[in-house]
């Protein structure tokens, strides 16, 4: 347990410290988080629902974040390249999250073709069951896209890895409310970049 306890702080240590930087990357982040916590409390009720919310606006703001705002030159800081961060990422890096997204956003094509889904799901008669239609299959993507990467982790690197990962995104809506909740204030205040020290891995 304390093993993995520790590849855990170490995974989110090397995700803060490599790629959360930039202020409003931080500030998205919590908007991101905050949404998650509401798809988590919808998701035993209505888990359609829920993956609305996760991908449209968690995933989206999270994302946006990584994508657009975070700097990809040299990471002075921690003496790093982003092709070498990328290539060391656990999870989904920039390459792979691009990927995950273009999936998403094509992936409601199939009930153009078969609104039934290949009889996996009803039908839609209104528009709203077609959201709702929409909102299931994103639910089954999140949970292949969590699967299919932990099982490469378990063949790439070894079973706690996997499981260590899977649980650190689990609970990252958690502990980024923890670490980024002052991070709209120091963007309201004009610090675009948050002050950083080198330090060592897993320091």
């Amino acid at each position: 347990m304390a093993s993995f306890l520790e590849a855990l702080r170490i995974q989110r240590w090397d995700d803060h410290r490599y790629y959360h930087h930039n202020r409003v990357n931080q500030s998205l982040h919590v908007v991101s988080a905050i949404s998650f916590l509401v798809a988590y409390a919808l998701a035993f009720k209505d888990p359609a629902t829920a993956a609305l919310i996760g991908w449209l606006v968690a995933m989206t703001s999270r994302q946006a974040g990584h994508l657009f705002f975070e700097p990809k030159g040299y990471d002075h800081v921690n003496d790093a390249t982003h092709e070498h961060k990328e290539e060391i990422k656990v999870g989904y890096n920039l390459q792979r999250k691009v990927v995950l997204l273009a999936i998403w956003a094509v992936s409601p094509l199939p009930l153009y073709f078969d609104p039934s889904l290949f009889g996996l799901i009803s039908p839609h008669q209104s528009t709203a069951d077609l959201i709702r239609n929409v909102g299931w299959i994103w639910l089954w993507l999140a949970l292949a896209g969590l699967l299919f990467r932990m099982v490469q982790l378990f063949v790439q690197r070894d079973v706690q890895t996997g499981l260590v990962w899977v649980t650190k995104i689990l609970t990252d809506p958690f502990h980024d409310i923890k670490l980024y909740h002052k991070a709209p204030l120091a963007l309201l205040h004009g610090e675009l970049v948050e002050e950083q020290e080198p330090h060592e891995r897993g320091a």
